[in-house]
This record gives structure tokens, sequence and C-alpha cells, in this order.
């Protein structure tokens, strides 16, 4: 999964927090008592119900028109077939295969067509929806993530150190939705203490007691710093000693909320806003190596991982949430809340660090605990040093459109 550092919920503050949100709406409740944890911040109240029927939040779906779609006749949308393609088969047999199989299926049966025959096939099939944020806004954060390469053994020697672990056995998931329906989206993760059920270990405490974890170790790898960026992107390759490689795919998380190592650089002031990018903060991890198991325990969040084949060899991506291979440039990752995973959208953005337009259709096949909110995507880049550049640096504004056949579009 892409950007998996904040997969999955704590039973800690934020995890708590996140819960009254959900019951409240769009803020928390009036404290529960006994519900928090000590030094947890109190929640204020709800704002009067008069208020929010006063200003009820924008639909998140707003009908628009193909000529509203900035660059959507000059993208090469044959760019994003295969990648649509794949969504159909993952679609077939579930739930929404109803509203999806006319169109699935006719797309299947379209062969060595252009991107002009394909955009005819889009717009005679599909309707696009403006997304649109709740106070009204469509414009929304566009970040990238990528595929990096480690180097590292199944051994653990010198200087392969740094343990890749899967997920640990003591490591509970409590599904809320058994329990309230409306948090289906919401899972905890905790571990027993006696008869008690408490916050899983953070990234310090896991880190220092490394010993207790050794028979989780899947391999180690050289360095700490890209092993941190790893979990962050939520799946990678390690190439091995004797040159073989293996992917590493996501599996589960410590439920611990994600803190941004940019961020905390920042405002410690080492580091400007500027310069808080991958590269900039592997830039001072080299020149600040006594500080650096500090710094990456300033994120409690902790990812575990999963040996995945390389299905297609070198050239297949990771596979996302909806079960089949990133297509590089061409997958996102959403709120699956918002927008449904397998379906095509239409992103209106610009490239990474730069003024300069990047218009594409694309297809929702992933998702990530940091990728929240209606206008908000993750654009997978590829795999490699390459992809990693373009992707550390991506941090645009952009609008997005989902492409839905009549049957899902909101009643």
């Amino acid at each position: 999964m892409r950007k998996s550092q904040i997969k999955g919920s704590s039973l800690a503050c934020a995890t708590l927090l996140a819960i009254l949100l959900a019951a409240c709406g769009s803020a928390p409740q009036a404290p529960i008592v006994g519900a928090t944890p000590a030094g947890c911040p109190v929640c204020p109240p709800c704002p009067p119900a008069e208020a929010a029927a006063a200003q009820p939040p924008a639909r998140p779906l707003q009908a628009a028109r193909w000529s509203e779609l900035p660059g959507w006749n000059d993208d090469d949308v044959a760019a994003a077939w295969p990648a649509f393609l794949n969504s159909c088969r993952a679609l077939a047999g579930r739930p929404q295969w109803p509203q999806w199989k006319a169109t699935c299926d006719e797309a299947k049966a379209l062969t060595a067509a252009n991107a002009a025959t394909l955009r005819r096939f889009f717009e005679s099939r599909l309707q696009p929806w403006l997304l649109t944020n709740p106070d009204g806004t469509t414009s929304g954060l566009i970040t990238g993530y990528y595929e990096p390469l480690l180097r590292g053994s199944r051994t653990r020697a010198k200087p392969y150190l740094q343990p890749v672990l899967g997920v640990p056995t003591d490591l509970l998931t409590i599904d809320l939705a058994a329990v309230v329906p409306e948090l289906k989206n919401l899972r905890l993760r905790g571990r027993l203490q006696g008869n008690r059920v408490v916050p899983y270990f953070s990234r310090a405490e896991i880190s220092a007691h490394e010993a207790d974890y050794a028979n989780r170790a899947l391999l180690y790898v050289d360095d700490p710093v890209e092993f941190f960026f790893l979990q962050v992107q939520g799946s990678g390759r390690v190439r091995l000693p004797d040159g073989s490689t293996v992917r590493l795919a996501y599996a589960d998380q410590n439920g611990h909320p994600y803190q941004s190592i940019g961020r905390v650089l920042v405002d410690r002031g080492e580091l400007t806003l500027e310069q808080a990018s991958m590269a900039g903060i592997k830039q001072w991890a080299r020149a600040n190596p006594r500080k650096l198991d500090e710094l990456l325990n300033a994120n409690p969040s902790y990812v575990f991982f999963r040996e995945q084949p390389l299905k297609g060899g070198e050239g297949d991506g990771p596979v996302g949430a909806l079960g089949v291979p990133l297509t590089a440039e061409r997958s996102i990752a959403v709120d699956p809340r918002h927008v449904p995973l397998g379906a095509p959208v239409f992103l209106s953005t610009t490239q990474p660090d730069s003024p300069a337009p990047l218009r594409r259709l694309v297809v929702a096949q992933d998702s990530g605990g940091a990728i929240r909110g209606v206008v908000r995507a993750d654009l997978f880049w590829g795999f490699g040093a390459q992809a990693g550049n373009q992707a550390g640096r991506m941090r645009q504004q952009g609008q997005m459109w989902v492409l839905l056949p009549p049957g899902a579009a909101p009643k």
C-alpha cells in the first residue's frame, strides 16, 4: 500500500479523537467521562445543532461537463487504459460490479483503440463529477509516492543491521464497524495487557526492543533512513547480495499517528520548509548521525511488511488497495470514503515543485492513512531513484473529477 505510514489508528489520543469526530460529525463532542487517557486534550463541545444546520457541508460530488475538465482533450488517455482494465478485473464480483459491468464489458471488447476512440468511450459511458470539499472549495493537496530500492540481506551482519519486521503475533486489530457501522473505515491497533487492550508499542519502544522481534525479521537492510522512507511509501524492493530482488508490501501498522519528521526539523529550525523534502531530510541525516535515532523516533508510527512476488518481473508495480499492480504515473491513492476504488479520475494539478500543468486521466487503485479528505490524492510515480525524485518533490494543489457510470452516481 502506498504511504502506509499512517494506516490504521491507535487506541491512544488520536484514535479516541477520531471516534469522537465521527460521532459528532464535523467537530468533537463534549468530553466522554473516563474515555480520554491521561495527557489527551479535552475535546471542545460540538457546535450548536442550529449552527450546524445553518451551514450544511457541500456535496462531495458535483455534476460536471466534459468541457470543464482542463486538458481532457489533450491527454493521452490510452496511457491509462491498462490501469482501467485492471480495475475492471478487480471490480468483477464485488458489490459495485453491477454498476460497472456494462462499462467494463464494453471496455474489454475494445482492441487496438487510440486515444481519440478511448476518449469517446469514456465520454459515452461515464459522467464526470467534480470532487468538492465540505467547505465548498474544489482544490486539494496532491502528493506523490514511489517504490524505492534498498540493499539488504536475509541474515544480520554488517552493514545489514536494520531489521524489516513482519506483523508481530501480539498485534491486535479491532474493527469498529462491528460495534458502530458508521465507523466502518476505522480500525484500531493494540495489544493485550492482562485483560485490557492498550495501545501497541510506539516506534521508539519497538526499536529499543528489537531483540524481542528477532523471529519476525523478514530481512535486514543497510540504511535506517532508507528503511524509514520505505515505511512511508508502504512498499519497495530489496536487492540481496546474490543479485536477486525481493518485494516488500505493507502488511500492518502499529496504530500510532504519523508525525512528519520533516515538520519536526522545520519546527526545530534545522531545515526550512523548502529544504524539508525527502532529499533534504536524507542530507540532514548524513550530516547528523548522532541525532538520527531521536528524529526517527519522533514519529511513533511503525509499519510492518510481508514479502510479495514480482509477478511481472522488474517492470510491474506493487499491488495497491484494489488488489491490482499500480501503473506508474497513472495510478493514484485516494480516500475511499469519498472516491470509489477502481474509478477513473481526471487529475488537474502541476508538475512537482513547478507551475507547469500536469493534467491526465488516472485510476483510483490505492489508499493510505495519510490520504484523507475529498480532494486529496497521491500519484504513484513508479520504481527507482528518478521516480523517488519526482515523488519527493511533489506537494501541489489540484482538482479532481471522478468518472462514474450512471448507476454509480449519487442519487
